[in-house]
């Protein structure tokens, strides 16, 4: 009875230890619990296409998103490879019903219950889907589809109930800018009558179920379509003088840039149906990178200028001047430039990446918290592509050639040095090819090595090891600072450690002692 009793009070103290532990682990996932709650708050999220020639395989994608502290993107279809590669990550989730898929979703409850069935109660909670898109701008690119429309959205919306997801995953459908007339000044913005028949019993559908009017709205469009009546720095968020802000007559507001104006738009036009409590969500916005001879301002600079302001006002939380104790969340028009996509040449030039995560332009988002904090602007580092399927002896080439000839510092990675480990062909062919290209001035070519070298915005540094170009490198004292911190932590981490294990001896010898 004595031994039952020993082993019994162990069983019992390890499964309390366990528990603790447990729930230690588990208490910062408890995302499932925070979802809503983390949302409600403005964020910035992409679009992924994928009309992309070298397009990351999701696992490598969704690593991608990771390190680039990306938490919200917006697929347009249900990918199972890349919904299952998203699970058991922090990244919210928008999936969407292409418009072939309307006619059969819209005609049978049955098709719309399977579609969930298969797309979001095989993956959720797993993967985080927070939403369904229905169709996209089928108004204004499918009209034919319109009367179907709703029908798809409540069809939808019902499997959720029936699965009990529908308070946790919203459906909604997102609108282009020209179902609104007027726009501006936005007091006078109003939905095309054309599709009031739509409009009333889908806002009425949004307020009820709590879900958002989705927006595609982009001011690149208002000022190629206005030229000389909209200026080109109010579209592009930069700081104007009170003299060049846009001003609502009726209102009195001031707009210092066309975004805001459309969302209020958009706010007024919902108002003139008589709903108030719908949130506007920004599903598509952006600036294009590259155009023809007639769209003189899709270029980088611009795109750069845009997309970086963007970031910084919805991180600055200033709403809008009709709103402006809420600000509306965006998803910006897009991750990967889609080089498949037909003319114009804008088109396949809206991406702030190209399909392999080499960055088109680098956006000015300092400051904007730990969101796409591997951007710092203006520094890039030359790494070996990270991909499994490279040429080994290739790499090795290369890898001497920037030691020898290429006059890179190749020093570090000597054995023994600080940039040593991990000892393999990637990690030291990635200190070399950056120390060239950091010698080089980053210039334009220096950075290729016959295809197994890559440019990126992350800092590849790592532990004691820092590489070319590295802000830590400018203040060694910081750094052995840092690292002192760092060994330091991990010296409490440790003595924590030791700290519990002599607890669990102590314990576990006054259980025992009674009975020696």
């Amino acid at each position: 009875m004595a031994l039952t009793s020993i082993f019994s009070s162990l069983l019992s103290f390890i499964l309390i230890s366990n528990l603790l532990v447990s729930a230690a682990k588990s208490s910062p996932s408890s995302q499932d619990i925070k979802i809503q709650e983390q949302d409600r708050d403005p964020f910035v999220g992409f679009n992924i296409g994928t009309d992309v020639t070298t397009l990351l395989p999701p696992p490598q994608l969704v690593k991608f998103l990771q390190t680039q502290k990306i938490n919200h993107v917006r697929l347009y279809d249900a990918d199972p490879d890349l919904l299952k590669a998203l699970s058991n990550t922090k990244i919210r989730v928008v999936i969407s019903v292409p418009n072939n898929q309307l006619l059969a979703i819209g005609s049978s409850n049955t098709t719309a219950a399977s579609w969930i069935g298969r797309n979001v109660v095989a993956y959720y909670p797993e993967t985080l889907i927070t939403a369904i898109s229905v169709g996209d701008e089928v108004l204004t690119t499918v009209p034919s589809s319109a009367p179907l429309l709703l029908p798809a959205i409540e069809s939808l919306y019902n499997a959720l109930v029936a699965s009990n997801l529908h308070a946790r995953i919203k459906v909604s459908t997102p609108h282009a800018a020209s179902i609104m007339l007027q726009t501006f000044p936005p007091s006078q913005a109003y939905f095309n009558q054309t599709w009031r028949s739509v409009m009333e019993p889908l806002l009425r559908f949004l307020s009820r179920t709590g879900s958002p009017l989705m927006m595609n709205l982009y001011p690149y469009y208002v000022y190629m379509q206005n030229r000389g009546a909209v200026p080109l720095d109010n579209c592009l968020f930069k700081p104007l003088t009170p003299a060049k802000e846009m001003v609502d007559p009726n209102t009195l507001l001031h707009y210092t840039n066309v975004l805001d104006a459309m969302v209020d738009a958009a706010y007024v036009s919902m108002k003139n149906l008589n709903v108030s409590d719908v949130a506007v969500l920004v599903t598509e916005t952006g600036w294009p990178s590259g155009g023809d001879s007639k769209e003189p301002y899709a270029t980088v600079d611009n795109a750069d200028t845009y997309n970086s302001n963007l970031i910084k006002h919805v991180f600055e939380r200033t709403g809008t001047p009709l709103r402006p104790e809420v600000t509306p969340s965006v998803y910006i028009y897009e991750l990967f430039n889609e080089d498949k996509r037909a003319p114009p040449v804008s088109e396949a030039s809206w991406g702030m990446f190209y399909g392999n995560s080499t960055p088109v332009y680098l956006l000015h988002v300092s400051g904007s918290g730990t969101f796409l904090a591997n951007d710092t602007t203006n520094q890039t580092y030359c790494v070996a592509v990270d991909e499994d399927g490279v040429d080994v002896k290739t790499l090795q080439a290369a890898l001497d050639w920037a030691c020898g000839p290429g006059r890179a510092n190749c020093s570090e990675i000597q054995p023994g040095e600080s940039c040593y480990q991990p000892n393999d062909v990637k990690g030291h062919a990635s200190f070399a090819f950056n120390s060239y290209y950091q010698k080089e001035g980053r210039g334009y070519g220096s950075c290729d090595f016959k295809g197994v070298a890559m440019i990126t915005t992350t800092d590849p540094s790592h532990g004691s090891c820092i590489f070319p170009g590295s802000k830590k490198v400018g203040n060694r004292t910081q750094t052995v600072v840092n690292s002192t911190q760092v060994a330091g932590s991990e010296a409490f981490s440790r003595s924590l450690s030791r700290g519990f294990c002599v607890s669990i001896m102590i314990l576990v010898t006054c259980i025992l002692l009674p009975f020696w």
